[in-house]
């Protein structure tokens, strides 16, 4: 049996979850509500402040679709109980990070800026400090949409591996190069 699948998701502090007929999952927390259409045949159960996720059977299909949903109920759940937050800085001389709202507004050393609308669901700061590479800061209750903005966000100038310019992750380590070396004469 899968060893994700199988554990139990922790219900606490203050989450409801709630399985409709047509198998969509419905979690409601202090920091919003998330939903997660879930495959027929797989079964949802509720035990004691626990939530169990069963296959009916051990196909290979029921046994690939155990541990993913598990995953995604259990990162909804975290979701909405403590949110997720992700943090990238820009590394490179002039390039920089202002936010209206949730539009993003990043000057990345190309002749143009990018103005970059976020959805409604996520919540976005910039910081400038003197001395320090200006960061982008995104917070949200569903792990996947985070994710995929942070990755649409950081493919507009993705590091390069000789001098690290670019939108990079905070406490990323980049794989550096050499470069060329002088000549000799």
């Amino acid at each position: 049996m899968s060893r994700i699948g199988k554990a139990p998701i922790a219900l606490t502090g203050g989450v409801t979850v709630t399985v409709s007929a047509d198998n969509v999952v419905t979690v409601k927390g202090p920091k919003g509500e998330l939903q997660q259409a879930v495959d027929r045949d797989i079964i949802i159960e509720q035990e004691e402040g626990n939530l169990l996720v069963k296959r009916p059977s051990d196909q290979k299909r029921h046994k690939a679709l155990h541990g993913l949903y598990r995953s995604l109920i259990n990162n909804m759940v975290v979701g909405v109980t403590t949110g997720y937050k992700i943090e990238q800085e820009l590394v490179g001389v002039g390039y920089r990070a202002t936010n209206q709202g949730n539009t993003l507004d990043l000057v990345l050393g190309f002749s143009h800026h990018y103005v970059f609308q976020l959805p409604s669901e996520i919540k976005v700061t910039t910081t400038a400090e003197k001395g320090k590479n200006p960061t982008i800061i995104l917070e949200s209750n569903d792990k996947q949409l985070i994710g995929q903005v942070a990755a649409k966000i950081r493919s507009l100038r993705a590091p390069e591996p000789y001098k690290g310019k670019g939108i990079k992750f905070v406490g990323e380590v980049l794989r550096r190069k050499a470069g060329k070396s002088a000549s000799k004469k």
